[in-house]
């Protein structure tokens, strides 16, 4: 057993963030190389993921200690549901125990490194989400350890907002009935790849990324545009649409990228666009996916009875690459994303076709990721099992 010390939660500047629909001002961005072991095997990246829930769990604790007064100074937002912040948090410390736990299984073995001083016990860890004590990390890892917690906090910062708005402004924070699914519920260090918006003009950013997938021999859910597709229908035909998304699944993102929590329009974006999914990729039905991803996550908080007569669910997501905001590099979505994984451990990743970060951050992913974690097949999506 590793001492444990007394450490001061490392401060920082508070920072502002906006209410809108274009997200956060200031993004959560890590240097994931400053951690000095790969993490391309299980046992790696179980170590690397033990030491980032030290460091989270601590941020958690910092963040519970927020007034309402503190959160609307932060995030400008003129009202605070305190309930939805402390349903939030609550699962956040369970999840953090439960991926501790899960991470910590090689720690129960007698030929483990006596110095690991990621293998705290679990009761240990349980008590550390109540105080600002944890592991001290190795001087080697000053510089690591002095990043991740301004990441952390920034992201809790991101989480934070979404939280305190819903459900006034719903968003993939929480979920209206269990027919709804964000992948939280994942089996462990089990991700599935998914992308908005598409699809692009002929050969534009949706063909590249579908290539570089086929490449690496993954697939992803491709949540389409109705009036996207419908351009692209017109520029060529069904049968080019189909091959080109050979392999890989398709599903619905309404008809535009607007909001589906308001307006009368929002039943007919959805039923018009899966009618076109189900005309054009005629050859190839169980490419279609039963699932609708609303834009920015909104959506109405009764319109649950509605997805059910229509025999489709709401698809979210729990790793957002933030890859469409212009503060953020290709690099930065690399690490935003590595870091994620480590502390989440199971999900649904994010991206946009139609942007081309994605196309540069997921080969170094892979690379870095290497066997230490299994990417689904987008076809076994619709059937994760929920909590």
């Amino acid at each position: 057993m590793p001492k444990l010390i007394w450490l001061a939660v490392i401060s920082a500047s508070l920072y502002t963030q906006t209410l809108s629909a274009s997200g956060p001002a200031v993004v959560a961005k890590a240097e994931q190389k400053l951690w000095p072991e790969p993490i391309n095997t299980p046992a790696g990246f179980d170590k690397a993921s033990r030491a980032s829930l030290l460091i989270y769990v601590a941020m958690l604790k910092e963040v519970q200690g927020l007034s309402d007064a503190q959160m609307l100074e932060l995030f400008k937002i003129k009202s605070i549901n305190r309930n939805s912040v402390e349903k939030w948090l609550a699962k956040e410390q369970a999840l953090s125990l439960s991926n501790f736990q899960k991470a910590s299984t090689q720690c129960l073995y007698d030929d483990r490194p006596d110095d690991d001083w990621t293998c705290v016990q679990s009761a240990t860890m349980e008590q550390l989400l109540g105080s600002k004590e944890y592991a001290k990390p190795p001087k080697a890892l000053l510089a690591w350890s002095e990043n991740l917690p301004g990441f952390t906090r920034s992201y809790l910062y991101e989480q934070l907002r979404l939280a305190a708005l819903f459900p006034k402004v719903s968003s993939e924070i929480d979920r209206f009935n269990d027919a709804e699914w964000n992948g939280d519920a994942l089996a462990d260090r089990q991700f599935y790849l998914s992308f908005d918006d598409g699809p692009t003009r002929a050969n534009g950013n949706t063909d590249r990324t579908l290539k570089m997938l086929t490449t690496y021999k993954k697939s992803a859910v491709f949540f389409l545009l109705g009036e996207n597709l419908d351009a692209q229908l017109k520029a060529t035909n069904s049968e080019s649409l189909a091959a080109l998304y050979a392999n890989q699944c398709v599903a619905s993102h309404g008809w535009q990228h607007v909001s589906h929590a308001n307006g009368e329009q929002w039943q007919s974006s959805i039923t018009r666009t899966h009618s076109l999914l189900n005309s054009v990729f005629t050859g190839s039905a169980s490419q279609i996916l039963p699932l609708f991803r609303p834009p920015y996550g909104q959506r109405k908080a009764d319109s649950g009875a509605f997805f059910k007569a229509q025999s489709l669910q709401v698809a979210l997501w729990n790793l957002d690459s933030q890859d469409w905001n212009a503060q953020v590099s290709a690099n930065d979505v690399l690490n935003r994303m590595l870091t994620l994984m480590l502390i989440k451990r199971h999900g649904v990743l994010l991206f946009h076709d139609i942007h081309p970060k994605a196309n540069v951050a997921l080969p170094s992913l892979f690379e870095a990721l290497g066997s230490s974690v299994k990417w689904g097949a987008c076809g076994d999506l619709e059937q994760q099992e929920q909590r």
